[in-house]
């Protein structure tokens, strides 16, 4: 199977993308390279903004994977335009011209940020989205565009994650798990803005298998998943984490706890994810802690940008890229 996956060099494209080659799949990726290139050898690489694809240049795909667009609140936050551009009207285009060159199935890399603020209820995905932030909207606004283009011979499964988290080739600080690490080992303190506020938690590894599911399911399949390892408070990962680092390093990191009200707060319900996809989570806070630890000599350097979305956002030296729509791989 030839697959294309948009935005494939980013965090969760390059821990993806070499679970794909070990099981035989010819893979392509077409990213703009924001943050360099951590993909195997054996990818071909399409260099392109998606928005110059045309129809002609799917048509050799039977599935076409979208990781790309801007992956978190600050980056959302810093340019509202270009966000809704990025997560709302990239994805629809590049599902609208799959479909008219017969792929078969469309994976769209959606967010449990669509549910926005939630009060002590786990949601599954038949609860209404309540989003009121820029992310969560342009999330939900390309989870709704490429669901609608769904008919008998052309499958779309969107898959609502959870924070993503764990070591990357392509590595990130600015994640939750990942930030406490870091933290945590440069300055012995992991900081907790809001203890009470919900995250479903999910596991880099976990997060990878998810997409292989959705791209092994039955032919006919289309859907809307909620994929996580678990859900949990903020308090409690800043727990799990200074505890697994005790355990596994001798270090005791403190805790830096306040009150600060978070706009987001939801826990969602992984069943249908469980009984269709067969997703079934195999990693948790501590395991994902294990994973940063046993990978930290590979990403030391704390400081350096490129660990951090926002930054590298911030900081592109070609402002045209930008400016003129251009969507790399930040997922």
């Amino acid at each position: 199977m030839r697959i294309l996956v948009a935005g494939g060099a980013g965090y969760v494209g390059s821990a993806l993308i070499p679970k794909l080659l070990e099981r035989g799949y010819d893979v392509d990726v077409v990213d703009l390279f924001w943050f360099g290139n951590s993909l195997p050898p054996e990818v071909r690489i399409i260099n392109r903004d998606l928005f110059d694809l045309q129809i002609d240049d799917l048509k050799n795909y039977e599935q076409v994977i979208f990781l790309a667009g801007l992956s978190n609140d600050p980056m959302a936050e810093f340019s509202p335009s270009k966000n809704f551009i990025f997560n709302a009207a990239a994805p629809a285009y590049l599902c609208y011209i799959a479909k008219q060159a017969k792929v078969r199935r469309y994976i769209y890399a959606s967010s449990c940020s669509v549910y926005g603020y939630t009060e002590n209820e786990l949601f599954d995905e038949d609860r209404p989205v309540a989003s009121s932030y820029p992310y969560g909207i342009s999330k939900l606004q390309g989870e709704q565009a490429v669901m609608q283009l769904i008919d008998n011979d052309f499958s779309v499964i969107a898959l609502r994650k959870g924070t993503v988290s764990g070591y990357s080739p392509r590595m990130r600080f600015d994640l939750i798990i990942n930030t406490m690490f870091k933290c945590a080992m440069k300055d012995g303190v992991i900081r907790v803005n809001n203890p009470a506020t919900w995250r479903p938690i999910l596991s880099i590894e976990d997060a990878a298998m998810a997409y292989i599911r959705a791209i092994e399911a039955n032919q006919s399949l289309s859907g809307i998943f909620n994929i996580a390892s678990g859900n949990h408070t903020v308090g409690e990962v800043a727990d799990l984490v200074k505890v697994t680092i005790h355990e596994e390093t001798g270090n005791s990191p403190t805790l830096d706890i306040k009150h600060i009200q978070d706009i987001r707060n939801y826990k969602v319900a992984i069943e249908r994810a469980k009984n269709i996809l067969s997703f079934h989570p195999h990693h948790s806070v501590k395991t994902i802690v294990r994973n940063l630890i046993e990978n930290m000599s590979k990403c030391k350097d704390w400081d350096n940008p490129n660990y951090y979305n926002i930054q590298v956002f911030k900081g592109l030296d070609d402002k045209a890229k930008v400016i003129t729509s251009s969507v790399g791989a930040t997922q």
